[in-house]
């Protein structure tokens, strides 16, 4: 069985914290696992199953983060696709199966959202057992999970009368999301399930029903993938025939159409954190009902979720009940918890003041580390720079600025118009305008610089590269 691991989208109700540039998928919303991570550990084979090493969909711009993480937490990694623009989760799903059927017609594929969270991975493998007959006979298999409340914020199933006995559920309907009374009503009715996005089916039988249902996309993205190129450990879409697919999702694009889809009933924990409600929900709690991360402190709180992203950044809240507070180094949100959903307004807000917090993470990830700017003004900014073991920034230059570099944790090796010497801790260098540069990490530990850019202008886009170990030239 191949997981396909969904991986690219990015969405706005978990602002501050998740953000287009670094969405929730990747973050640590619960526990020392990514959410990515976490999702990743669940396809570990056992007596039942045998699962292959994961294929995981993604946005171009997210390639060295997702690999990065994978290669933290698993020995092997299967293809990891990377898309031009993101098209939402039907072509995604099609490109992964079309990929998988040149190897084997009869590959079951696992589609799995990278950014849910569920703890129980032997009710997981489970409720895969119970699907697999479906999905071996041909069938469509997506899993529903029972409700344990009227929830505005999912999708839902009808599965009618079928019997509770039987392994799965022949789908009647999809439901959108429904208001409070309706939400209550199909929960009282027991007929319905949340949908949660996940689905089991062979490659042939998602390509048969993606010809059936949505045929116009078909040719653009099997082309797509046939003429897919290899770059470094990534196999990257072709973007010609990947601009002409519609962007839809795989519930419209097929799955409401389906006559042959079938619903597993899963009934242990699962939630696909669409708010910081959801996190509070899921996240441990005091006997107050307060959640706090390791920088934040409650006094006299109620049902309350306080967190704070940043080691020298406190937060602390004093007789707050209902409320969300999030504090990043760059943007702090507090809410009611009952408008969690409403987040998103905030980022529509920023963006009207063009405002790069509703966007733009305040670190920024690379194939080598990773920067954080620490203070940004009238020309000049000042950046915490980590370089990883053994890894390299490209041979580079600028046309608006010089920099500083000072070294406060390990040995920088830096070349600067061809002379290359080692900078220890406590040791600074000084790059000129214009001149050729690159820094090395020859250490078997992370080395940290601060940076100190100086000049008319300090954008990311005022570089000129050289010679890059990352193909970015």
């Amino acid at each position: 069985m191949v997981p396909v691991v969904l991986a690219g989208g990015s969405g706005t109700r978990l602002w501050p914290l998740s953000r287009k540039s670094y969405p929730k998928q990747f973050s640590k919303l619960l526990g020392e696992d990514t959410l990515l991570q976490s999702t990743l550990r669940r396809f570990k084979s056992n007596e039942c199953i045998e699962f292959a090493p994961p294929t995981v969909m993604t946005h171009s711009d997210f390639r060295f983060i997702v690999k990065e993480q994978m290669d933290e937490i698993i020995p092997e990694c299967g293809p990891i696709f990377l898309e031009p623009f993101g098209k939402n989760t039907a072509p995604s799903v099609l490109a992964a199966a079309y990929h998988h059927a040149a190897l084997n017609l009869d590959a079951l594929l696992l589609v799995a959202p990278s950014d849910h969270a569920i703890s129980d991975y032997e009710a997981f493998h489970a409720s895969i057992s119970k699907g697999l007959h479906a999905a071996r006979e041909g069938h469509l298999v997506t899993f529903g999970v029972t409700p344990t409340r009227p929830e505005t914020g999912y999708g839902y199933l009808n599965i009618g009368d079928s019997s509770a006995t039987s392994p799965v559920a022949r789908v009647d309907a999809f439901v959108e999301k429904p208001d409070i009374a309706i939400a209550t009503e199909m929960v009282a009715s027991k007929k319905f399930l949340w949908n949660s996005g996940m689905f089991l089916f062979k490659a042939k039988a998602i390509i048969q029903a993606f010809e059936t249902h949505a045929p116009q996309m078909c040719e653009a993205v099997r082309l797509a993938v046939r003429s897919a190129r290899r770059d470094l450990d990534f196999l990257r879409l072709d973007e010609a025939h990947w601009r002409e697919v519609k962007s839809i999702s795989i519930d419209y694009a097929v799955m409401e159409k389906a006559d042959n889809l079938f619903a597993v009933r899963y009934s242990a924990d699962w939630s696909d954190l669409g708010g910081w409600d959801a996190v509070w929900r899921e996240a441990s709690k005091d006997k107050y009902g307060v959640a706090t991360s390791e920088n934040a402190h409650a006094i006299e709180c109620q049902n309350t979720l306080l967190r704070s992203e940043n080691a020298g950044q406190k937060i602390v809240g004093i007789g707050l009940t209902n409320i969300l507070a999030v504090a990043m180094p760059d943007a702090v949100l507090v809410a009611d918890m009952s408008r969690a959903q409403d987040v998103k307004r905030a980022v529509d807000v920023l963006l009207k003041h063009a405002s790069q917090q509703a966007q733009v993470f305040p670190k920024e990830h690379r194939p080598w580390g990773w920067f954080e700017s620490l203070v940004i003004g009238a020309r000049f900014q000042v950046k915490r720079i980590q370089v990883k073991p053994g890894a390299s920034l490209s041979l580079q230059s600028h046309y608006m600025r010089s920099e500083h570099w000072i070294v406060v944790e390990g040995t920088a090796q830096v070349t600067v118009d061809g002379k290359t010497e080692l900078v220890s801790e406590n040791q600074s260098v000084y790059v000129p305008l214009g001149s050729k540069h690159r820094l090395e990490n020859p250490g078997k530990l992370p080395m940290v610089l601060i940076e100190v850019q100086t000049g008319p202008y300090v954008g990311e886009d005022d570089i000129v590269r050289f010679d890059d170990a990352y193909a970015r030239v």
